[in-house]
């Protein structure tokens, strides 16, 4: 079914929008920390280590940025984030030590939580209701490609102005660039409270109980997956050399997992898109633990498999996260929900480069088989999830429509 043409404008506003926020911030330590670190007179872990604060930060205020956006709408909220993410990145690039250094990333993490994708799609189910599965899609086409546009970019202007330079560049283009983009997003609608509480209060305490349980599964089924991902965005390449590639065959089949990714998210926009999301996502949990045992049984030959079955399944996740809460639960409160969901996974995300690196170091390539379990473990927690009843479904979803 073809979008309406403001629909389009809207996902291709916040894709662009999110593509520089990512490309900003979560994939902003990869190019420049060493140099961050040298220039500092600190290792390069105490950089990450910054990050990893910055991501429980988003953890802890990702609820409080998507009640704000049930009751303001996403436009407000993902144009302060451009402003925090300017102020942040500018402090950054003035630290004069360590100490500045933590207090601004830690500021970033704030623009992390009402700027990243829980917001965006918190933004879009606020003005379309349920009707964003394609759209959420949309947004990670575009986003997809932000290590592609934010590594090179980090990289180059690393080399040119020093990664000084990169951090000012990046908060200018949030101002020049992210700051319009989100103003041009339309206004939501005012709420309508009456229609809220009606819907609370006609959920029997066996739905609410049965909600309550589905919520706990869906939290324990993402932080098992971005804690997958994001090990794997961390040491995807020495765990291949510890499988037995070289360093050139691990880099060069590591770039697969991005391409497969936005593939991923095709197949969910061209063809999944006609099953439920929960299927979707069962599929998606599997990808990862078959591409391993995959490598597991035929080794280094099958590498390249393994990363674009990892990639495709990570990539229909990320459409997941946003499109289970809101099939599940409804469009109503789906900002506040969302922010709740995900605060083990930005937990989990924070550990996992130093957790799997820990058990890369004792068990080498065996690591494999606990992301493995771990995945296993996820798609095991959505058998649990029953697909709910389309009538159900959409009764629940009541959602105002967008204003001008």
């Amino acid at each position: 079914m073809a979008l309406p043409p403001r629909a389009v404008s809207t996902v291709v506003l916040l894709g662009s929008a999110q593509t520089l926020a990512w490309a900003s911030s979560y994939y902003l330590p990869a190019m420049l920390a060493a140099s961050m670190a040298r220039d500092l007179g600190i290792a390069t872990p105490t950089v990450f280590a910054a990050f990893s604060l910055a991501l429980l930060v988003s953890a802890a205020l990702g609820p409080a940025a998507g009640r704000a956006i049930d009751h303001w709408g996403g436009r407000p909220v993902l144009v302060a984030s451009n402003l925090v993410f300017a102020a942040g990145l500018a402090g950054l690039g003035v630290a004069p030590g360590p100490g500045a250094m933590f207090a601004a990333w830690l500021l970033i993490g704030v623009g992390m939580a009402a700027g990243l994708y829980e917001a965006a799609f918190a933004a879009l189910v606020r003005l379309h209701g349920h009707g964003s599965r394609n759209l959420i899609t949309g947004i990670t086409l575009f986003a997809g490609f932000a290590s592609t546009v934010g590594w090179p970019l980090s990289t180059l202007l690393e080399a040119q102005i020093g990664w000084r330079g990169a951090c000012f560049t990046w908060a200018a283009l949030h101002l020049l660039v992210g700051l319009p983009l989100n103003l041009a997003l339309p206004r939501a609608a005012p709420l309508t409270p009456p229609v809220a509480a009606a819907a609370a209060v006609a959920a029997s305490a066996p739905e609410r109980a049965g909600r309550r349980r589905a919520a706990l599964i869906l939290a324990f089924v993402f932080a098992v997956t971005w804690f997958v991902s994001t090990a794997m965005a961390a040491h995807l390449p020495r765990l291949l050399q510890a499988g037995g590639a070289t360093l050139a065959t691990a880099v060069a089949i590591g770039a697969l997992v991005g391409p497969a990714q936005v593939g991923g998210r095709l197949l969910e926009f061209g063809v999944l898109r006609h099953v439920h999301p929960l299927l979707s996502a069962r599929l998606a949990a599997l990808m990862h633990p078959v591409g391993a045992a995959c490598l597991a049984l035929l080794g280094a030959p099958l590498a390249a498999l393994f990363a674009i079955l990892h990639g495709a399944g990570n990539g229909i996740l990320t459409i997941a996260k946003g499109t289970l809460p809101l099939v599940l639960f409804g469009a109503q409160g789906y900002g506040l929900r969302q922010g709740l969901l995900m605060v083990p996974a930005r937990v989990a995300q924070a550990s996992a480069p130093w957790l799997f690196g820990l058990w890369l170091d004792r068990f080498g390539a065996g690591a494999l088989w606990i992301s493995s379990a771990l995945g296993l473990a996820a798609f095991a927690a959505l058998l649990l999830l029953p697909k709910p009843s389309e009538p159900a479904s959409e009764a629940a979803s009541v959602a105002p429509a967008a204003g001008s």
